[in-house]
């Protein structure tokens, strides 16, 4: 029996902590999504108050609905989204295979090579970054921001995927080469599978940064036919009148696919990381 287990008042601290952090992280979103819900004076007069029959109103989702391309916002960051991440999953599997899998001179350093990029922030290179767009046309193209989140995200799923498949039973690999399998059918049929709770946190970790991405989107996708939804919400806001309902409402849609996707994965992303902390 552990030592958490025998002592209830350090279960007891840990949960307390956690419902404290929970409660934290979950305050902001709750702000939003009631006062989404409010007229405009009732934002100001009392924030922190669930919408009653007095202040509550649906003008900030009507004005989201009516005014800007909403649905052509939601769909670039969709888009944006869900390519990138297929690129992290699957390029990130493959070097992480490769580093794991095969012994070569330099691989040690080429792992270390690659887990600078969690250290060292993409951002630091924006300027280089926009002027090789520019040179390749890719400006104001959804492309422009598949590569650089495909950049971003890649260190880190090297970095968490290389250690599951090290984990990985030779034996059933060897198996499979007996069998007569391919390198690429081993990786896809026997290790990918097993190593399922270790990509959804991957996919976890890299979707809630994309997603919610206001930078690049603004320096290299500023045109009304590319806008992500982040950055399309930034139309509400006026240098002398802003529309708090619209921003509100447009935020509250922004975080609904976040928290959908993150409660069909959340099972995968638990143990994934659990797995991690045992091994």
């Amino acid at each position: 029996m552990s030592t958490a287990s025998r002592n209830p008042i350090n279960t007891v601290a840990a949960h307390a902590a956690l419902i404290t952090y929970t409660l934290i992280a979950l305050f902001p979103v709750f702000v939003i999504i009631i006062n989404s819900f409010k007229a405009r004076t009732a934002i100001f007069r009392e924030p922190l108050a669930f919408p009653d029959a007095d202040s509550f109103s649906l003008i900030g989702y009507q004005t989201v609905l009516k005014q800007g391309d909403f649905f052509g916002y939601f769909q670039n960051s969709m888009i944006v989204t869900v390519v990138s991440l297929a690129f992290i999953l699957l390029f990130g599997a493959m070097a992480a295979f490769a580093l794991a899998e095969y012994r070569f001179r330099g691989n040690t350093l080429m792992g270390l090579y690659l887990a600078l990029g969690i250290m060292i922030p993409i951002r630091i290179g924006t300027v280089a970054i926009l002027q090789m767009m520019v040179a390749s046309g890719l400006v104001n193209t959804l492309w422009a921001l598949i590569l650089v989140y495909t950049a971003q995200g890649l260190p880190l799923a090297v970095f968490i995927l290389s250690e599951f498949m090290r984990q990985v039973s030779d034996d059933l690999k060897n198996a499979g080469r007996i069998d007569g399998l391919s390198e690429y059918a081993i990786f896809f049929r026997l290790v990918l599978p097993l190593v399922r709770p270790a990509m959804a946190t991957v996919a976890v970790f890299n979707m809630i940064p994309i997603w919610n991405d206001l930078w690049f989107p603004l320096i290299l996708a500023p045109s009304e036919e590319v806008k992500t939804l982040t950055l399309g919400s930034q139309v509400f806001i006026g240098q002398f009148v802003t529309d708090w309902n619209a921003v509100l409402s447009a935020l509250s849609l922004a975080i609904l696919p976040v928290m959908v996707l993150y409660v069909i994965f959340s099972r995968q992303l638990i143990r994934g990381i659990t797995s991690g902390a045992v091994k």
